[in-house]
């Protein structure tokens, strides 16, 4: 890393932190680049993070399943020795191609420079579908994610949504909250039938063909939703919190204007990795080729294939195969 002429300059910028952004930083500290991670969320992890924190993953080699925050912080340990510097909470808005190299426009102006560019970004940016009721609430009781169970210790929370992440944390609060109860619009859910058969066994309270109408406060605090079952008198259940996991929207944003060769919020690599934009490639669920499976474990493998691409292509004299991580000291 370097700085000048208010710029900050890097080996290698990552545009997204979520786990195979983390292990491309790994990975490029372990080929002796240096890095900044890049993500518009204010925590590394990703979706992981923001999204299923709690649940357990089966997919990644070596672990039977690991929580979601756990394999968060299992990368983040991984990719400290080579001290990323993670610029979180930040978008990155312009691209534009420099002599030897890159330059990255943050939002408010800052100026990084690389000799390549790896997006991991994922599925993009997303935002959560609304509320209606609970507009002005975000924050005063509903969320749309739950990053820490504890918080939620003894308080009576409803779920509204009828998908495999509602569900998710019905099953995740059932054993810290006080009482949790599902709310869904239809009759039948997207989720898959067994863990909405593990709700129904745990004994929570399903109620379908239903909305939340209003939030209603006490003190200053929400304290009760108001909800309409389709055909019956309005019910008022007890809240302390609203889970509004209602599915959200996703865009590559500035993303789309870089130039690349995108279709379907993906971008197109090749077998390298590399997109038609000299130094630009791409990783993980954000990348596209024929053949391709989404899944963590699949996004690991393309993260070393692009590092140590993009090692050769900033040094040919360096190999290709860097050796065996186990045979270094």
């Amino acid at each position: 890393m370097s700085e000048s002429a208010g710029e900050t300059s890097y080996d290698l910028v990552i545009i997204g932190a979520g786990p195979t952004g983390l292990f491309a930083a790994y990975y490029a500290g372990f080929r002796g680049l240096s890095m900044a991670v890049v993500d518009s969320l204010p925590e590394a992890g990703g979706q992981v993070t923001a999204m299923y924190p709690e649940k357990m993953i089966y997919d990644v080699g070596g672990f039977a399943e690991v929580r979601g925050r756990d394999l968060v912080q299992g990368l983040l340990d991984q990719a400290a020795p080579w001290k990323p510097a993670y610029l979180l909470g930040r978008k990155a808005e312009k691209l534009e191609s420099v002599e030897d190299g890159i330059t990255i426009t943050l939002d408010g102006g800052q100026v990084l420079r690389a000799g390549a560019v790896l997006i991991t970004a994922g599925i993009g940016e997303f935002t959560p579908r609304p509320l209606p009721a609970g507009d002005g609430w975000l924050g005063r009781g509903m969320v749309h994610f739950v990053p820490a169970l504890q918080a939620h210790a003894g308080q009576h929370v409803v779920v509204v949504g009828g998908g495999d992440s509602a569900f998710d944390w019905v099953l995740a609060l059932h054993p810290v909250a006080a009482s949790v109860t599902l709310v869904h619009r239809r009759a039948k859910f997207r989720a898959a039938e067994s863990i909405v058969r593990q709700a129904r066994e745990l004994g929570v309270r399903i109620v379908t063909d239903a909305e939340v109408t209003r939030f209603l406060d006490r003190d200053g605090a929400l304290a009760e939703v108001e909800i309409q079952i389709k055909g019956s008198e309005p019910e008022v259940l007890r809240a302390d919190t609203v889970v509004a996991a209602l599915g959200f929207t996703a865009d590559l944003g500035p993303i789309e204007s870089w130039g690349l060769q995108i279709d379907h919020r993906a971008i197109a690599v090749d077998s390298t990795m590399a997109t038609p934009r000299e130094r630009v490639y791409a990783a993980g669920d954000v990348a596209a080729y024929p053949g391709k499976v989404k899944l963590i474990a699949t996004g690991f493998g393309e993260a070393a294939t692009a590092v140590n691409n993009i090692a050769v292509a900033l040094n040919p004299e360096a190999h290709l195969f860097p050796g065996h991580s186990s045979n270094a000291e």
